[in-house]
């Protein structure tokens, strides 16, 4: 099935054993700008998996955006040694590795000691993202940046990487001298096409003679930037038409988005509710215009749409960088015929680029090892197999009974309801939100493939304990919805549970009370404004959605917005009466009243499971884990369930 993908490609002078790539993504596994053996771990397992080639995180090359606390910095020899050993980790698996070269110009959010810093651009048109008035650089600065990325390339030829990659896209510094809204320079950098190309063209020129005609050399561009002023999809044609003509590039790598907009942004890292494979038309415009080799990325998390990229014609080779985030082993798994057990990523945002843009080590909430290969390396069976009970089939519990199965153990899991899945159940019957049950998809494939015996429609009693004699009952019984201890009169208020269940009815004018400002909040409003009703969203954080991952909460707020749902911030609901319902401003203290309501819907703090009288007097070891313990999400049910098998 997927013969297009497993065939090898040249790219200029290296030759890659398939068709799938690792995008560039930051990692916050660096320390001080240096390589570590954490950041060695990740990358070696995805070559372990089989990926084609890894085109490392971008690294940046100059004092005026160095930040070696958040980012690889190849603008000093002290990260040869490192990458070094990091390449050949990844050539021991027949996997090559580029390293990717960029700087941020305006679009800053770091800092160094808590002030704004200076921060330099083509010109100095205000950035709408980051709120940041740049300094147009002056000449002898741009010369001196073109030769900062030229020494930056030379340093990772000498650390005997395979390639380099210019990043010429999403709203960063080369893109910014690219595009005339944001570049309105009268020197050699600006005005005419051919200025404007000037810094990234000598940028090239310069760097392959610098690492020599036995390195690839490649550059990542934008031809919808998916905002009004962004950069014209034409003009980035004509400048990739002008760098082949140039005869210094071995590839182009297309991507969407940019960093200058929080339209643009939600296309750089795209939810579930983008489109797969949504770049894949832009990749084939371009591959219609160039000779070269076209890559694309973006929102690909399955094999056969990578394949049907390549059978008709719109890239050469795929990127996955979330698909492999969530298995590595994604390459070997459809390459020997296992495509149906690749665990495939959802497009959730929380623990890739959630943790990243936080400065925590990426991660994902289906696959905790990921970014912890050192703390769990490749699996291990335990020293002594035992019985291990695990009550309660959400995430969390199917994550410890496939985990524990996996290191050997003999493994009962017991869910009361008729199915598993628990509350990610409901997360996916909400508007683009379907994705979502692809944890449970996944972990049911995994329970299949574990042998893990499964008693469904089975309260846990002293009957059930004593049958299997377990050695350790690891207790994942979640929580359950609860309502607000205010007053409500004879107001209709019901819980967002039961909402999304579908099993009550719903007035015409409805007030969501979304104390947990997550997912539930917003997809009720969604799903309830789609379906013809009026309603209005009262949120207790600054902004709906505050608990989410911030792209995944700007798309869905976008959407709202469209829908003309009315949403208010800092509101803690305070009760209702007759039609009325009475909230109180959380920092004036003021009240907001919201009439003519017919429904209220809370999304309240739900309540832990965390009863368990026949857990009383047991030999066995127990463990509590996720929800049971106290309500938070499915990433943290995952990491505990996973954590507490995994220590048996």
């Amino acid at each position: 099935m997927f013969d297009s993908l497993l065939q090898p490609i040249d790219l200029g002078p290296k030759t890659i054993r398939n068709r799938i790539f690792n995008p560039p993504h930051g990692t916050t596994l660096s320390h001080n700008g240096m390589v570590t053996n954490p950041l060695i771990a990740y990358h070696q397992a995805r070559a372990r998996g089989g990926v084609g080639l890894i085109i490392l995180e971008g690294m940046t090359l100059h004092p005026s955006y160095g930040y070696k606390e958040s980012f690889l910095y190849a603008g000093s020899d002290d990260l040869i040694p490192g990458m070094q050993k990091l390449g050949n980790a990844c050539r021991e698996f027949d996997t090559p590795v580029f390293g990717q070269l960029f700087h941020a110009g305006r679009a800053v959010r770091l800092s160094h000691d808590g002030s704004r810093p200076l921060t330099y651009s083509a010109s100095d048109i205000p950035d709408e993202r980051y709120r940041v008035v740049a300094i147009p650089m002056p000449n002898d600065m741009v010369w001196e940046i073109i030769e900062s990325y030229v020494n930056a390339a030379g340093r990772l030829a000498e650390a005997d990487l395979d390639g380099v990659e210019i990043l010429a896209s999403m709203g960063y510094l080369i893109s910014q001298f690219l595009n005339p809204a944001t570049n309105n320079r009268e020197d050699e950098f600006g005005g005419s096409f051919e200025n404007r190309m000037r810094l990234l063209r000598e940028i090239v020129r310069r760097t392959r003679k610098k690492i020599g005609d036995d390195k690839t050399l490649g550059v990542r561009i934008t031809l919808d930037e998916k905002i009004d002023n962004g950069m014209d999809g034409n003009e980035v044609i004509k400048i990739c038409q002008t760098l082949e003509t140039d005869d210094d590039l071995d590839y182009f790598s297309v991507i969407s988005g940019t960093t200058a907009a929080p339209g643009g942004w939600i296309h750089v890292f795209p939810p579930m509710a983008v489109p797969a494979a949504f770049v894949a038309d832009d990749a084939e415009k371009l591959k219609r215009s160039v000779s070269k080799p076209v890559l694309v990325a973006g929102r690909i998390n399955q094999p056969q749409v990578a394949e049907e990229i390549l059978t008709s014609g719109k890239a050469d080779m795929v990127g996955v960088a979330r698909a492999l985030i969530a298995d590595p082993e994604f390459v070997n798994k459809f390459s020997t015929g296992r495509a149906d057990n690749i665990r495939a990523c959802i497009g959730c945002n929380q623990a890739c680029v959630g943790h990243r843009l936080a400065h925590h080590p990426v991660s994902c909430i289906q696959n905790p090892a990921s970014g912890r290969e050192i703390t769990f390396p490749q699996r291990e069976f335990a020293a002594k197999a035992k019985s291990v009970l695990v009550v309660g089939g959400g995430p969390g519990g199917m994550k410890a009974a496939v985990t524990a199965a996996e290191r050997g153990h003999r493994v009962l899991l017991v869910e009361k309801s008729n199915s598993l899945g628990g509350q990610v159940i409901l997360a996916e019957k909400l508007p683009g939100r379907a994705e979502f049950g692809g944890v449970i998809t996944n972990l049911t494939q995994e329970l299949k493939e574990s042998g893990v015996e499964i008693w469904l429609n089975t309260e846990i009693d002293d009957e059930t304990i004593d049958s299997f004699n377990p050695g350790v009952i690891i207790i994942a019984t979640g929580a359950t919805p609860r309502l607000p201890n205010v007053e409500t009169g004879n107001m209709h208020l019901v819980d967002s549970w039961r909402v999304i269940s579908g099993d009550v009815d719903i007035g015409h004018n409805v007030v969501v009370a979304d104390w947990a400002c997550d997912w539930s909040g917003l997809g009720i409003a969604q799903m309830l404004s789609q379906k013809g009703h009026h309603v209005r969203l009262l949120c207790g954080g600054s902004v709906p959605g505050e608990s989410l991952q911030g792209i995944v909460r700007d798309q869905w707020i976008g959407e709202l917005h469209k829908l003309e749902v009315e949403m208010i911030p800092f509101a803690r609901f305070y009760g209702a009466d007759a039609g009325t319902a009475f909230f109180q401003h959380m920092t004036s203290e003021q009240p907001i009243i919201c009439d003519d309501v017919d429904t209220i819907i809370s999304c309240y703090a739900p309540r832990s499971n965390n009863r368990h009288p026949w857990a009383q007097d047991l030999d066995a070891k127990i463990n509590v884990i996720g929800d049971a313990i106290s309500p938070r999400t499915v990433e943290e049910a995952v990491l505990e369930g996973f954590k507490s098998a995994w220590s048996i």
